[in-house]
């Protein structure tokens, strides 16, 4: 089952064109969620919220709801995978407050981080067995037959990224479960992408995970609401 969205709901310049002019911010991600049933947040990446926080955002969206929460930079960036145990924990203690709208968490990891199969380990090893780990890695280092076998036997998805209309992520599928982000497109306006690429990727998750298995997509080409125009293009094609 596809589950399709952006990544983040609070852009400026999505008003007028996404959101009403007259909607007040504090009631954006209601709106948003009579469109889309999932979000990726990204700003728990910058700067962790408080579990209130998380738990308001849960009482805004609707049962079913699903949102990727990405993992805070002070276990991926700053300690780079180092001592996991209690940035994991803090972390799921406060994106616990979402409750069953807690969806994949993504660890996105520094470019320049070179791999390192037993950090990662250590690293998903500290994460509930219930909860969906994405990896998203940025070094050609980690593509690898080793990598891949850690994320299989951990049941954690190896992030399929696009950027200008091709993958620069091996496209493995290491969990039961898939996960797409789309950065940057090729098309008008600057950064979206074209139906054509749209249905592209849309039929290689169905290839890949097909209609049982969940597959998250996130566009995250938000300037002048490209993402939302992009993800509601691949939303209309329908399911699997």
């Amino acid at each position: 089952m596809l589950h399709i969205g952006t990544s983040g709901w609070q852009y400026a310049d999505w008003r007028d064109r996404f959101y009403p002019r007259s909607l007040p911010q504090r009631r954006w991600l209601e709106h948003y969620a009579t469109t889309f049933d999932t979000v990726e947040v990204n700003n728990t990446f910058y700067r962790l919220p408080e579990r209130d926080t998380f738990v308001r955002w849960a009482e805004q969206t609707p049962d079913g709801f699903v949102m990727a929460v990405k993992m805070s930079r002070y276990l991926t960036h700053i300690r780079r995978l180092n001592d996991p145990a209690e940035p994991v924990a803090r972390f799921m203690d406060r994106a616990g407050g979402l409750g069953s709208r807690l969806g994949p968490v993504l660890l996105q990891l520094p470019p320049n981080l070179t791999a390192n199969a037993a950090l990662l380990d250590a690293s998903l090893d500290e994460f509930p067995a219930s909860t969906r780990v994405v990896v998203e890695v940025r070094h050609s280092s980690w593509w690898t037959d080793e990598i891949r076998d850690v994320l299989t036997h951990r049941n954690a998805a190896m992030c399929w990224a696009d950027r200008n209309g091709r993958a620069i992520t091996p496209l493995w599928s290491t969990a039961d479960f898939g996960y797409l982000r789309m950065h940057h497109g090729r098309a008008k306006p600057v950064s979206s992408y074209g139906n054509q690429a749209i249905g592209s990727w849309r039929d290689k998750l169905c290839g890949a995970f097909g209609d049982k298995q969940d597959a998250y997509v996130y566009f995250n080409n938000d300037h002048g609401a490209a993402a939302v125009r992009n993800a509601m293009t691949m939303k209309r094609s329908g399911p699997c």
